[in-house]
């Protein structure tokens, strides 16, 4: 096995772990808030990527 391969190969356990450590780091409230400051970064990102192709197609023309 590789690192990568250990690293990334979260089983149910694992995972459930995971999602209980968050939870009590951040509460039960603010879960919702983090996951919708992320979507929105996610949004602008791509927004962002398409009209930085779009710029470039319009120099090369």
């Amino acid at each position: 096995m590789t690192a990568n391969t250990l690293l990334f190969n979260f089983m149910g356990p694992e995972l459930i772990v995971i999602v209980l450590v968050i939870l009590l780091l951040f509460g039960g409230k603010k879960i919702p808030e983090l996951m919708r400051g992320i979507g929105t970064g996610i949004k602008e990102f791509k927004e962002a990527s398409k009209s930085e192709d779009t710029k470039a197609v319009e120099k090369k023309d």
